[in-house]
């Protein structure tokens, strides 16, 4: 009687280990498949925003040449960039690059003073660049948080929570854009 019961046991753990497996693979090539889309799309917003801090050394090179009164508006724009490119995780990379644009606003401020400023081409051109990279940012951001979104909801629901917290699998954090971005979309 003692070897039917055994061998019951046995026959039921290795059924629901035939199940299980292929389910918790499942689950684990979802999350890799999650966590790889939401690191993608981080690098595709990393990108944009280099793009973005490459600009403003010739932003406020040309502001510079007409503006010679206004250096701690230009130190400004020059320091917060340098921070916003040290930044690391989303919500650092957001507060510096809120930072960033409230120092851009502040150029364009000073660019309105100067009307030959204004008209130059070289200027006009950096401000359509830098309106098109915003375009790009916030395409990259909203697609980002998107997947955010989706994987965190799948980090997070039963019982995927169960596996995923087992394997080290955590929630990511979104992108919240800075106000000055969405004001200076606006203005631009």
């Amino acid at each position: 009687m003692r070897i039917e019961v055994l061998l019951i046991i046995l026959i039921v753990l290795v059924v629901l280990g035939i199940l299980l497996v292929p389910w918790i693979i499942k689950i684990y090539n979802k999350l890799v498949w999650g966590r790889n889309k939401v690191k993608e799309i981080w690098a595709n917003i990393e990108v944009q925003l280099n793009r973005r801090h490459e600009l403003v050394p010739n932003l406020v090179s040309t502001v510079k040449g007409y503006a010679k009164h206004e250096d701690e508006v230009l130190n400004d724009v020059t320091e917060a960039r340098s921070r916003a490119t040290g930044a690391g995780t989303p919500a650092e990379k957001a507060a510096s690059e809120g930072q960033l644009m409230m120092g851009l606003k502040s150029l364009y401020a000073v660019a309105e003073k100067y009307p030959d400023l204004k008209a130059n081409q070289n200027f006009q051109d950096l401000q359509k660049e830098l309106s098109g990279l915003e375009d790009a940012i916030q395409q990259a951001r909203t697609q980002y948080n998107k997947a955010v979104s989706r994987y965190n909801t799948f980090v997070q629901s039963f019982p995927q929570n169960l596996i995923a917290g087992f394997l080290g699998f955590k929630s990511e954090e979104f992108y919240d854009a800075p106000d000055e971005a969405n004001e200076m979309k606006i203005k631009m």
